[in-house]
C-alpha cells in the first residue's frame, strides 16, 4: 500500500501543477468565488491540454508522444502568460496568499478524495468484468496512436467510432506520467471520483456564498452554511444512492440479501415486467463497478461547465454592455460543450439545454417593468449562439470521422410505476418542489431572484423534464424490444441524478432561510431532508461491500489493474511480450468474442488492433451486423480452414502481422491449424501452449 501512496502522491502533483498553469484564466473567469476556480482550473487544464493533442494529432501536426505533450503544456503556459500580462503576475501571486487557505483546503479535499478511491480500487482492482475491456482498450488503442483518430483495437483498419475523448483525457495524462495505464486505469477512476466531489463541494459553496453576496440581509449564512451546502451536494453527487436500498434493505429486513444493482435496475425487473427491462444509474453506481464509460468520464467537465455558467449568469445579469470579458466564458463553455459531445454526447442537448434555459431566466427576471420579450429574444441569441457555434468548431475534427448509431425516436410501449418513481426520486422531487413552490411565491410577492435561484430553476426544470422523456418517448437503437427504453433511461435520468444532487445543498440553506420565521415549518422541512439525505447515503455500504468486500488491510491487492490474468500465466507472460517488444500498432489475429468474457483481452489489454473483437459492441459501432459477421467467419477460416491460401489471402486483407494462439483460442477453434504459421511465419514467443507468430508474407 505504500508504494501505492507514493504512485498517488505522483499523480496528484500532475494535476496540481496542471492546476497552476491555467489558474491565470480560470481565477479571472470564475473571480467572483470565493476560491477563484482552484479546483476548475485543474478540469480546465486537463480539457484544454487533451484537445489540444487531439486537435494537433488529427491535422497530423504533431504525433502522440510525451515529448509532445509536454510540448503542448509550455504552449499553454505561454499563452497564460500572455493574458495575465497585463493583470501581472505579482497579482496572483497576492490573490493566491489571500485564499490560501481555501486553497489549501480544496487541495486537501481532492487529494483524500482521489487517495480514498484509487485505494479503494486498489481491493479490487482487476480491469475486468462488465465493460472493461471496451474502455481499457480504447485508453491502450490511443496510447499507442501516432496520429487521430485512433484505430479501434477490435475492427482492424477502423477508426473508433465511440465517443473516445474522456478516453484521450485518460490517455493524454497517462502518456505525460510514464506510468503503465495497468495502473492508471484506477488512478483515472481516483481521480474522476475526486473532481467530481471537490467541484461539486465547490459551485454548491459558491452557490451560498453567492446567495450571501447578493442580499446582506441574510446574516445567519456563514461559513458554516457554505461548508454544509458544499459537503451536502458533493456527498449527494458522488456516494448517494437512491431510497432502493433504505426501502428494500432497511425498511421491508432485507439487508442480508440485498443486492446493491437492483437499485439501478428496478423498473422492469420488481415487478417483473418482460416487455420493459430498464437502466438507471447513478455516480456511486459507475465509481464502485469501474467501468471508464462517458458518462462517467464526463462528469469533470459537466460541473466545470456547469461553474463556468453560474459565473456568466453573474456577469451577463450585471448588463454593463459589451465586456471583453464575455470572450473568456464563451470560449470555455464552448469547449466544453465540445468535449462533452466527444465524451458523452447526451450530455451536449442537456447542457446545452440548461445554458438556454437559464440565460433566458436571468433575462426575464431581470427586466424591469413590462417584459420585453425581442430583446430578451434578442438578447438569448446573441449570447446562446456564438457558444452553440463554437462548440460545433471545436468538435469538428471528431465529429467527421464519426458515424452516428441512433435509429430515431418511437413511442415507449410501457412506463413506470409510480411507486417505483417515488422510491428513485422521491427525495430529489421532495426538496425540488419545494423550491419551486418557494420560487412561485417571491415571483407573486414580486421578490427578486438572484442568479443562484435562476440556476437552480435550470437544473430542476431540466431534471424533471428528463425523468418524464423517457415515459413517452425512446431512441432507438440496436436493442430489442424489452430492452427499448433502457439507453434511453439511462442515459437521460443519470444527468437528472447529477443536477438534483448537485441542487440539494443549496437548497437546503435557501429554504432554510426563508422558513426561518415558521420554526415548526422549518424543523419539518429540515427533518424531512436530513432522513431522506440519510436514506441515500445508505446505498453505498452495500455497494461497496458487494463489489470489493470487507476493506481490510490483509485484503488490499494494490493498484495494478491485470494480476487476474495470472491464472493463466501462458497467456499473461504472451500479453506482456507483445506490450514490450510492439512499438507500433501492428495488426493481430485473436478469436472472436461474445460482449461481456474473457475474449478479445490481447486487443483490449495491448491496444493493439485485431481483426474482429466484442461482436455485438461492433455491431451497434457499425451500425449493422453486416461487417462484424463477416469479418468473424473470416477470423474462423484463418483459424480453422483447410485452404491455406485462403488464410493468407485473409491475413493479408486485414494486414495481420502476429497470430496468438492461447487457451481461448484453442476453445473457440477446436479444428485449429496451427503448423500452418509455422509455415507463414517465425515464432517470436512461446510459454507452455500459447504461442505467438510474426507472419512473414
Amino acid at each position: 500500500m505504500t508504494s501505492d501512496l507514493v504512485l498517488i502522491g505522483y499523480w496528484w502533483l500532475i494535476f496540481f501543477f496542471l492546476g497552476l498553469i491555467s489558474f491565470p484564466l480560470v481565477s479571472r473567469i470564475l473571480n467572483i468565488f470565493f476560491d477563484k476556480g482552484w479546483i476548475a482550473s485543474k478540469v480546465f487544464s486537463w480539457i484544454l491540454l487533451s484537445f489540444i493533442v487531439f486537435v494537433l494529432g488529427y491535422f497530423h501536426l504533431l504525433p502522440f508522444t510525451q515529448s509532445s505533450v509536454l510540448f503542448v503544456i509550455l504552449l499553454i503556459l505561454i499563452i497564460m502568460l500572455l493574458i495575465s500580462k497585463k493583470k501581472g503576475l505579482n497579482e496572483y501571486r497576492q490573490v493566491i496568499r489571500e485564499n490560501a487557505k481555501v486553497f489549501v483546503f480544496e487541495e486537501i479535499l481532492f487529494f483524500l478524495s482521489l487517495a480514498a478511491w484509487s485505494l479503494i480500487r486498489g481491493f479490487q482492482p482487476n480491469i475486468e468484468g462488465l465493460e472493461k475491456f471496451m474502455d481499457f482498450g480504447f485508453v491502450n488503442s490511443i496510447l499507442r496512436s501516432e496520429f487521430f483518430p485512433p484505430q479501434d483495437m477490435w475492427f482492424a483498419g477502423e477508426s473508433i467510432n465511440y465517443y473516445y475523448f474522456g478516453h484521450l483525457q485518460g490517455a493524454v495524462v497517462t502518456k505525460l506520467s510514464g506510468i503503465d495505464s495497468a495502473y492508471t486505469y484506477n488512478l483515472l477512476l481516483g481521480t474522476i471520483f475526486a473532481f467530481a466531489f471537490s467541484l461539486t463541494f465547490s459551485l454548491s459553496a459558491n452557490l451560498v456564498f453567492l446567495l450571501k453576496k447578493a442580499n446582506n440581509s441574510l446574516k445567519k449564512i456563514g461559513k458554516k452554511e457554505i461548508l454544509v451546502a458544499g459537503l451536502i451536494s458533493a456527498m449527494l453527487l458522488t456516494i448517494g444512492g437512491n431510497l432502493h436500498s433504505t426501502y428494500y434493505a432497511t425498511i421491508k429486513g432485507e439487508s442480508d440479501t440485498y443486492w446493491y444493482p437492483d437499485a439501478t435496475r428496478f423498473i422492469g425487473y420488481n415487478p417483473n415486467n418482460p416487455n420493459d427491462k430498464t437502466i438507471h444509474e447513478f455516480p456511486i453506481y459507475s465509481f464502485v463497478v469501474a467501468d471508464l464509460h462517458g458518462h462517467m468520464n464526463d462528469i469533470p467537465t459537466v460541473l466545470l461547465y456547469l461553474s463556468v455558467l453560474v459565473a456568466f449568469l453573474v456577469e451577463i445579469g450585471k448588463k454593463t454592455g459589451k465586456n471583453k470579458e464575455l470572450n473568456y466564458f464563451i470560449f470555455t463553455l464552448s469547449l466544453c460543450l465540445a468535449a462533452m459531445y466527444m465524451t458523452n454526447s447526451w450530455d451536449f442537448p442537456i447542457y446545452g439545454g440548461v445554458l438556454a434555459l437559464a440565460i433566458f431566466l436571468v433575462l426575464i427576471f431581470g427586466e424591469k417593468g413590462k417584459i420585453n420579450y425581442m430583446r430578451i429574444f434578442k438578447s438569448l441569441i446573441s449570447y446562446g449562439v456564438p457558444i452553440l457555434l463554437l462548440s460545433i468548431v471545436f468538435a469538428l475534427p471528431f465529429a467527421l470521422e464519426f458515424s452516428p448509431m441512433t435509429e430515431g425516436i418511437g413511442f415507449v410501449n410501457a412506463r413506470s410505476l409510480l411507486r417505483q418513481l417515488l422510491i428513485l426520486w422521491g427525495f430529489f422531487l421532495f426538496y425540488s418542489v419545494s423550491f419551486l413552490i418557494f420560487i412561485f411565491w417571491r415571483l407573486k410577492n414580486k421578490k427578486k431572484l438572484i442568479t443562484g435561484d435562476n440556476f437552480i430553476i435550470s437544473l430542476l426544470i431540466i431534471s424533471i423534464t428528463l425523468l418524464i422523456i423517457p415515459e413517452i418517448f425512446y431512441v432507438k437503437d440496436i436493442y430489442i424490444a424489452e430492452y427499448h427504453r433502457a439507453n434511453t433511461m439511462f442515459k437521460l435520468v443519470y444527468q437528472s441524478f447529477v443536477m438534483f444532487a448537485l441542487a440539494g445543498g443549496y437548497i437546503l440553506i435557501r429554504l432554510k432561510g426563508f422558513l426561518e420565521q415558521n420554526k415548526y415549518l422549518q424543523i419539518l422541512f429540515t427533518l424531512i431532508f436530513l432522513v431522506g439525505f440519510a436514506g441515500h447515503m445508505n446505498y453505498i455500504s452495500y455497494a461497496i461491500k458487494g463489489y470489493y468486500g470487507e476493506l481490510k488491510p490483509e485484503r488490499y491487492k494494490g493498484l495494478y489493474g491485470l494480476n487476474f490474468l495470472e491464472s493463466n500465466k501462458d497467456d499473461y507472460e504472451a500479453i506482456l511480450w507483445l506490450k514490450e517488444n510492439v512499438k507500433k500498432q501492428s495488426v493481430i489475429l485473436e478469436a472472436v468474442g461474445d460482449s461481456y468474457t474473457m475474449f478479445n483481452r490481447v486487443s483490449s489489454m495491448t491496444g493493439l488492433p485485431t481483426v474482429e473483437g466484442w461482436i455485438v459492441h461492433e455491431w451497434l459501432w457499425r451500425g449493422g451486423y453486416d461487417g462484424p459477421s463477416a469479418r468473424q467467419a473470416d477470423v474462423k477460416l484463418i483459424y480453422e480452414g483447410e485452404d491455406e491460401g485462403v488464410a493468407k489471402y485473409l491475413l493479408k486483407k486485414y494486414q495481420v502481422e502476429y497470430v496468438f494462439l492461447g487457451e481461448l483460442e484453442e476453445e473457440k477453434y477446436p479444428g485449429l491449424v496451427k503448423e500452418r504459421f509455422a509455415k507463414l511465419g517465425e515464432e517470436v514467443f512461446s510459454s507452455g501452449e500459447t504461442k505467438i507468430y510474426r507472419l512473414k508474407l
